[in-house]
């Protein structure tokens, strides 16, 4: 399809699904990670030539917005047709060593979510696993004793099974727990993670300074169901309070870490944020945020295909889809 042509259909297209206005659609994209090369392993990481088309998309035929200035013309009212928002979570370096100078040539605007206790070298523990599966030496990865089973690591594919697996069978467990089984995994496997997957604090002030939004995830990205209310209060709020000080100035966003309704965060949390002064807050719900839509459980997604005709054409019949909210 040629860009004409796409371009025509997108407008089409967006003045049904996304008119803007009153009757606006606020489509909210998420990444996590941005690889400077394709890897074999992390099949569902964008790579920069794909994520550079994709901006290159958004910004001729989507209104790419700033989150906090959306979510005010969301609630006024006053979305353009076709609007969007880029967002990041976690805190990972590539962000700013990859994602930022793209957007910047694509003059697309983002916001970046950061657990602040990993800055400075540190690694979440899913990363520990998932570069110990990488560097484990022969065809069996043997963690009965940890409760974890035996996997076959002695392909990529068996690789990024087991990878699946064990992040499955880790994610629920208690924020402590989870991380001395990860330790586990990279001990048994006689490995150690990257000490620069993840940001440091000068590159969150890179971003800053270079007009990119900063919010809260908070420290340590638990599962805030799993925690007491004065622990998950206490990882909000330090979270924000150590961002603040890094750039010098209010964090207003929030996402909610691992983000889905219900499981992952429930309403006592979404209080949490309104009390701590956040404006707004994003989940991992599928879906597109509209007027009625409660601006501390906005909807996010982000297209998976290749192909950027298809990206264009999901990103807008998303804006169709329910997002699930948490009521009272």
């Amino acid at each position: 399809m040629s860009r004409l042509i796409r371009s025509a259909l997108v407008r089409a297209l967006g003045a049904v699904l996304s008119p803007g206005g009153a009757n606006g659609r606020l489509s909210i994209l998420i990444f996590h990670r941005v690889l400077s090369a394709p890897d074999s392993l992390l099949t569902e990481a964008i790579d920069a030539r794909r994520f550079s088309q994709q901006m290159e998309l958004l910004g001729s035929e989507f209104n790419v917005l700033p989150l906090g200035d959306a979510v005010e013309r969301l609630v006024q009212g006053r979305l353009p047709p076709r609007a969007a928002c880029v967002t990041f979570d976690d805190g990972y370096a590539d962000n700013h060593d990859v994602a930022l100078p793209i957007l910047k040539r694509a003059g697309i605007p983002a916001t970046f979510f950061i657990a602040s206790g990993y800055l400075e070298g540190s690694r979440m523990w899913n990363d520990v696993v998932i570069e110990a599966v990488r560097q484990a030496q022969g065809a069996t990865l043997d963690l009965a004793h940890l409760g974890l089973g035996s996997h076959p690591v002695g392909s990529i594919e068996e690789r990024r099974a087991a990878v699946h697996a064990l992040l499955k069978a880790i994610k629920y467990r208690p924020s402590d727990e989870r991380a001395e089984i990860a330790k586990g995994v990279a001990a048994t496997a006689r490995t150690d993670s990257p000490a620069n997957l993840m940001m440091a604090r000068s590159q969150v002030r890179a971003l800053h300074s270079a007009g990119m939004e900063i919010g809260g995830h908070t420290v340590t990205h638990p599962i805030l169901t799993r925690l007491s209310p004065q622990e998950a209060e206490r990882e909000m709020a330090d979270g924000k309070a150590e961002l603040e000080a890094i750039i010098g100035g209010p964090v207003r966003l929030f996402a909610y870490p691992n983000g889905k309704p219900t499981e992952d965060f429930g309403p006592e949390h979404v209080a949490l944020a309104k009390r701590m002064g956040f404006r707004a807050a994003v989940t991992t719900a599928w879906g597109a945020a509209r007027r009625s839509s409660d601006v501390f459980q906005l909807p996010r997604f982000t297209p998976w295909d290749r192909q950027p005709s298809k990206f264009a054409l999901r990103l807008l019949l998303n804006t169709r889809r329910p997002a699930a909210e948490i009521y009272d």
